[in-house]
């Protein structure tokens, strides 16, 4: 019988002994592992195993130069190296150690910009302009490096207040979850550590006095594999269709459907270790694939690649925008494409580019790490080629049941597709920190694979999108807007009809506010219809997404190839709706 699943507790406990109960990496971190059990009703109990990355206790010196790769001496950190400490120890409680009071922590916030000789001491009441290199050497006659900037802390007491890293520790084996990623383990390996969380089940006393035995095997589910779908190319393309093999696709000997142009473009290099001849080199390459895959790219940039220090984003970004204006100007034309190469992932880089990029600037733009600018792979190539090409309003494939009229449900009658969900702020950043809805929605039918984004920021870690719809009293009237009623306008414009389906995709939302959630939002997409039109009343579905759960499921035979991914996962498209999911929700 199927059973409707709530968890009533959650056990965490490690495995003492275990052999990969702790595995020690680089001498300062840990990986700890430890067996979840969640309690269901019925006779359904869930196992799972989780693993964290710990730190031991240790001088915030020696922390930072593991996390750097280099000795600390008395030079100064770039900006990158700055961006990339600053992101790593935030939140993380240190201990003084040169305060009497031992036991008081501190909370990292981040890392001042400039070095302990230049910055003025916020602890000197004297008022003497005192830096914090004099300071701790005339008040703990302690000497320490000059030219390395201070730990910015918080604590009851002062809001802000330097501390030298040499004179702090890391107060507790704190759990840094973004410090590392721990090498996950294949399917089989994990199935087998799962089972063998069943055997103290067996020989706990309270099970046998009752009479209560553990299976040491898992439930075996039955489900099906979901054909994929044929995917359409430009015709000019040797294949012109192809039918995806284990979810995957790759450009060779095939155009994009719809190639986009870039006759106007530049180049930015932000990474110092590359040469200005490799990223002419790289710049060259991809206008290369780009045409080679089905675009208009002419081959030259509006002016000779620049290189630049990430340092001063903004003016620089501006100044150099002015520069390209001043030639394309009297052309009538606009920068369609801008390069960025950047050093790495670290540090809010990439952020500043695409904010400035997108809402000061009105630019597209492309950015692209130093490692593979380097190495120059022909799939690294191809897929930035696909990404700029759905940036200049190019489309890259289409589905063939779209284009012969045989898409379920979605051929037959307009249909706009929406995806929604909310970001929240990570733990560490500031208490202001909004949440963010995003809602993105189809653009054309009956293809529907142009899609328009709208952000709208919202109360702190709330799940509901509360910019779907809205009304504003100017006086005369209510004037009604909101993400939906935007994307449902720019959909009629952009094709000529007015959407009789919705289906409305919606990601994470927790059980307990599913259904407060469901009521809202489907209220809000239903009040925007009418504000079109009083009778306007279309379908509307709502699927959706939740993530948060503990089922995982594990191939039946991991010897058969045409069962298991190359990873040893289940196949994608595995589809399950009987045993797992409720009926009554129709879940699958």
């Amino acid at each position: 019988r199927l059973l409707r699943m709530y968890v009533r507790s959650c056990h965490l406990y490690c495995s003492t002994g275990h052999p990969c109960s702790c595995k020690r990496m680089n001498g300062s971190l840990q990986s700890w592992y430890w067996y979840k059990s969640y309690q269901c009703s019925g006779s359904t109990q869930l196992q799972d195993i989780s693993c964290k990355p710990f730190i031991n206790p240790l001088p915030v010196i020696n922390l930072v130069a593991l996390l750097l790769n280099r000795d600390i001496s008395d030079d100064p950190f770039d900006f990158c190296e700055r961006l990339k400490v600053s992101k790593d120890l935030c939140d993380v409680e240190v201990n003084f150690t040169l305060e009497k009071n031992a036991d008081k922590k501190y909370r990292i916030t981040g890392l001042t910009s400039q070095g302990s000789s230049q910055l003025p001491c916020p602890c000197d009441d004297s008022g003497t302009g005192k830096t914090v290199v004099e300071y701790f050497k005339e008040t703990y006659r302690r000497t320490i490096r000059s030219r390395v900037p201070c730990l910015k802390v918080r604590d009851q007491e002062k809001p802000t207040t330097y501390l030298p890293m040499e004179v702090c520790e890391i107060s507790d084996a704190k759990q840094i979850s973004y410090l590392l990623s721990v090498a996950c383990q294949h399917p089989m390996d994990h199935e087998k550590t799962i089972l063998q969380t069943v055997n103290p089940y067996n020989e706990d006393p309270h099970a046998k006095e009752f009479g209560i035995t553990f299976e040491n095997k898992l439930t075996i589910v039955k489900g099906r594999v979901l054909p994929p779908p044929v995917l359409k190319f430009n015709d000019q393309g040797k294949v012109k269709e192809f039918l995806p093999k284990v979810g995957k696709w790759n450009m060779r000997l095939k155009q994009m459907v719809k190639g986009g142009e870039v006759n106007t473009w530049a180049c930015i290099n932000f990474a110092s270790d590359i040469t200005h001849a490799a990223a002419v080199a790289f710049c060259d390459e991809l206008a290369v694939m780009c045409v080679i895959s089905g675009m208009n790219f002419k081959g030259d940039p509006v002016l000779p690649l620049v290189n630049a220090k990430p340092n001063h984003v903004r003016p620089f970004l501006k100044k150099h925008y002015q520069r390209f204006m001043e030639i394309l100007r009297p052309l009538h034309k606009e920068l369609d494409l801008l390069i960025v190469i950047l050093p790495d992932k670290n540090g809010t880089l990439y952020g500043d580019i695409k904010r400035i990029c997108e809402t000061d600037l009105g630019l597209v733009s492309q950015c692209c790490l130093a490692k593979h600018v380097l190495k120059m792979k022909p799939q690294y190539l191809t897929n930035i080629a696909l990404k700029i090409n759905m940036k200049v309003g190019g489309r890259n494939t289409v589905l063939l049941d779209a284009v012969v009229g045989n898409l379920p449900r979605v051929s037959n009658t307009p249909t706009i597709i929406f995806g929604a969900d909310v970001s929240h702020p990570h733990h560490g950043e500031g208490r202001s920190s909004p949440s963010i809805a995003a809602v993105v929605a189809s653009q054309d039918w009956p293809e529907v694979t142009n899609y328009a984004g709208l952000v709208r920021p919202q109360a702190r870690h709330e799940e509901i999108i509360q910019g779907l719809f809205n009304e504003n009293d100017c006086g005369s009237g209510c004037i009604s807007g909101g993400m939906i009623k935007e994307h449902l306008i720019s959909f009629m414009r952009s094709t000529g009809h007015i959407p009789r389906r919705i289906i409305f995709y919606r990601d994470v939302v927790s059980k307990g506010r599913l259904n407060m959630v469901l009521e809202h939002e489907l209220s809000a997409i239903k009040k925007a219809c009418a504000s079109l039109d009083p009778i306007y009343n279309p379908q509307v579905t709502i699927i959706m997404v939740q993530k948060q759960h503990h089922t995982r499921l594990f191939a039946g035979n991991y010897g058969v190839g045409s069962t298991i991914f190359q990873s040893g996962n289940v196949l994608p498209g595995s589809f399950l709706h009987i045993m797992l999911a409720l009926v009554i929700n129709t879940e699958f």
